[in-house]
């Protein structure tokens, strides 16, 4: 179960870090403009998904929590 609770805080941590270094993700589709016939017209098109840098901090601040209380009990049952 301390484990599990590490390894959940481990992740947390990390997601945390990568959340308030990039706050963000942009990635391109192809979205049709007009289409006459069997001809059609493409242009590039640009999704931005944002990452709350608040979300981010609470993430670290959890992971960083958990993996303190996981190893400190671990530590304490041996």
């Amino acid at each position: 179960m301390l484990r599990l609770l590490i390894i959940v805080g481990l992740l947390l941590t990390v997601l945390g870090v990568f959340s308030l270094g990039y706050q963000g993700i942009t990635f391109v589709t192809q979205e049709k403009v007009a289409q006459v016939g069997p001809v059609s017209v493409s242009a590039p098109q640009e999704h931005t998904i944002w990452f709350s840098p608040i979300v981010g901090a609470a993430a670290l601040a959890v992971g960083l929590a958990l993996v303190a209380v996981g190893v400190v009990n671990n530590r304490n049952r041996v």
